[in-house]
């Protein structure tokens, strides 16, 4: 059978009974980190007999046919990740999916999830969410997925890392608007755990002038509908002028800046155009 073990995201006391007594009966053990799983044993006080192999994003496809074999075997494989469930951004996935392809039993003993964890304490609609992983690392694809996602009503939840967090937040004001609430999320149960809440604009901000550090998940608000009423001249410009910024052609730009305060483009073009 293979077991996916949800461990902490960084206290060790999150970790459930299940999870313990699933690390103490496996017979393999496949960790993101084994350093980071030797700890957790330790803190657990779990004394566990199983071979303990690496599995990670730059072995997990060569790894997984050697765990498909130990399953056939009859072998109990428990993977673990560094925090939260395994194939959530995290590796799993492929294994899961051979497991299944195989007729191999999949199980898991649930735990922490940093998505849901910073949803809950994001103070924004929780009712209905999509998870969205990492943004995309290059400038225009980043910009494509967002505008996929412009006028998603749904509360959107991302990871991302402090190298990125700055760039991020400024191409999400861009496209979603500068006013979008948010909540930065980082290192969740940990020593330093901070949430930030306030609009895109004023994370960007946070993010030049406080450089968040850690883990980071952050917690967008859905599309509410267009605001006719907040598209004065001097906004309809600005959004232009952003977006322009970003890369996008000016046509491009007035189509979605249009779109975003649900007004005719012909306005947006009005605005752009100074008297003499």
């Amino acid at each position: 059978m293979l077991v996916l073990l949800g461990a902490p995201l960084g206290n060790p006391e999150d970790a459930s009974p299940r999870v313990a007594a699933e690390l103490s009966r496996a017979d393999v053990i496949a960790a993101e980190d084994t350093r980071r799983l030797q700890r957790l044993l330790s803190e657990l006080g779990v004394t566990t007999g199983a071979a303990i192999t690496s599995y990670f994003e730059g072995n997990e496809t060569g790894r997984t046919e050697t765990l498909i074999e130990q399953l056939h075997d009859g072998k109990r494989v428990a993977v673990i990740t560094d925090g939260g469930m395994p194939s959530v951004s995290d590796p799993g996935y492929r294994l899961v999916r051979a497991a299944v392809k195989a007729g191999i039993a999949v199980t898991a003993a649930p735990g922490p999830s940093a998505v849901t964890t910073a949803l809950a304490l994001s103070g924004l609609p929780c009712d209905r969410f999509c998870f969205e992983g990492f943004a995309p690392r290059k400038e225009g694809e980043r910009r494509r997925r967002f505008e996929d996602l412009a006028e998603d009503e749904r509360t959107m939840v991302f990871f991302e890392s402090p190298r990125r967090i700055e760039a991020t937040l400024e191409a999400m004001s861009a496209v979603f608007g500068a006013e979008r609430r948010a909540a930065l999320c980082r290192e969740l149960t940990k020593t330093h755990e901070e949430v930030r809440r306030g609009t895109l604009a004023e994370l960007r901000t946070g993010a030049a002038d406080d450089p968040p550090r850690g883990e980071i998940t952050l917690v967008v608000e859905g599309w509410s509908g267009p605001d006719p009423e907040e598209a004065t001249p001097e906004a309809l410009a600005a959004a232009v002028g952003v977006l322009e910024a970003q890369g996008l052609d000016r046509k491009t730009a007035m189509k979605q800046v249009a779109s975003r305060f649900g007004i005719p483009k012909r306005e947006v073009y009005d605005a752009l155009i100074k008297p003499d």
